[in-house]
């Protein structure tokens, strides 16, 4: 499979330690970087016709995604 691009390292390469410290220490925060994971993988998949969906439905995945990557950000700033 190819790499899954925006992935939460290639979207804040300066956090990538304090991604993986709040992974372990903040249990908010590791949720939504899984549910952040889990959806970037799903919309990757109907990207390269994986797993293809309807175009409202891949639009909706990346709306997720965007509002998770803001929560993510929010936290992270304050890190």
């Amino acid at each position: 499979m190819t790499n899954t691009p925006h992935e939460l390292a290639e979207e804040f390469p300066e956090k990538v330690a304090a991604i993986s410290a709040l992974k372990q220490s903040d249990a908010h925060f590791s949720r939504l970087a899984d549910a952040y994971h889990t959806v970037n993988r799903a919309v990757h998949r109907a990207e390269i016709n994986v797993e293809p969906i309807s175009d409202q439905a891949e639009a909706d995945l990346r709306k997720s995604r965007g509002a998770l990557k803001d929560k993510i950000w929010s936290i992270l700033s304050k890190a």
